[in-house]
């Protein structure tokens, strides 16, 4: 009769020896993640500056970051405009085109179908910077090319929060349109014939056959998008903010209090990071509730 083996995993490699393979991961993740995350919470309790009697003395200051901030009209105003920027931008703009063009392409074949996708999937996998500058040459108000053709017309001027919405849009929407077409592949084309032949127009198969099939990685999608536009620094390639702070989102608003305003105020700047933070986890837990209240691809 064989041993019983002591090995408390399905790989069989037992605890000490699966715990050297995770080890690695683990001190990465320290390394990274943790210890820098405990530094900041630190940070936001202190005056520390990067110059001055404050950067080689910081002062403990308890929440009065945090109050400063959360009474700043200027943050309240970055606060604001992210909501618009991810609201507009990833929530309405890439989950909305994305699904479109998945949509529109999921029956067509041959050469418009992949000249199509690798157009978007150039946009994706550019690096954001190298599109920011490219953005930044096509809206410029001196020798941009959207000036060339529309004299007078200034958009990172005159529209600067529309201007990095739509830059934003362009940029992300592949993402979003390859998960959606992928998750199309889930929907029973029998379904859709079906409805189709009972009389269903587009957008009753949309509610009633497709969306329920494909509800969770909608919402998964949402998430990711969600989280990595409103954490999104690249914009302040196109306007720094500006002008007057009107595309001062904050990651940006963030960069200046911290780096550039009044011999950078890391203090506060990692107060405001961790509300930041707090934020991302109010909208993280919000899709995953709404993903552990689904069913059988139904929201109960």
């Amino acid at each position: 009769m064989a041993r019983p083996t002591s090995a408390a995993d399905a790989a069989g490699l037992g605890r000490t020896r699966a715990a050297a393979f995770v080890l690695p991961a683990l001190v990465l993740i320290g390394v990274f993640l943790v210890i820098p995350g405990l530094w900041t919470i630190y940070l936001g309790l202190t005056d520390y500056r990067l110059t001055g009697l404050a950067a080689a003395n910081p002062s403990f200051v308890g929440a009065g970051n945090y109050a400063t901030a959360l009474t700043d009209p200027r943050f309240l105003s970055s606060l604001w405009l992210t909501v618009v920027y991810v609201g507009g931008s990833a929530i309405i703009g890439q989950a909305g085109l994305g699904f479109a063009l998945a949509w529109l392409l999921r029956e067509r074949r041959g050469w418009f179908k992949s000249a199509v996708e690798g157009v978007i999937l150039l946009s994706w996998i550019l690096p954001s910077t190298v599109v920011g500058f490219l953005w930044y040459a096509l809206l410029d108000s001196d020798d941009g090319t959207v000036n060339a053709v529309f004299p007078g017309l200034d958009m990172l001027i005159e529209h600067p929060l529309l201007s990095i919405v739509v830059f934003n849009v362009w940029r992300g929407t592949a993402f979003s349109m390859m998960l959606y077409a992928a998750a199309l592949q889930n929907v029973p084309p029998s379904h859709l014939e079906t409805a189709r032949l009972a009389g269903a127009s587009t957008p009753q198969q949309l509610r009633d056959v497709v969306f329920p099939f494909i509800r969770r990685h909608v919402l998964t999608n949402l998430l990711l998008i969600s989280l990595w536009t409103f954490n999104d620094f690249t914009p302040f390639v196109l306007t720094a903010g500006g002008p007057e702070n009107r595309s001062e989102i904050l990651p940006i608003y963030v960069y200046d209090i911290a780096l550039k305003a009044g011999g950078g105020q890391l203090g506060l700047g990692a107060a405001i990071s961790f509300l930041i933070l707090l934020i991302n986890l109010v909208f993280a837990l919000a899709y995953l509730r709404l993903l552990r209240g689904q069913r059988g691809g139904r929201l109960t």
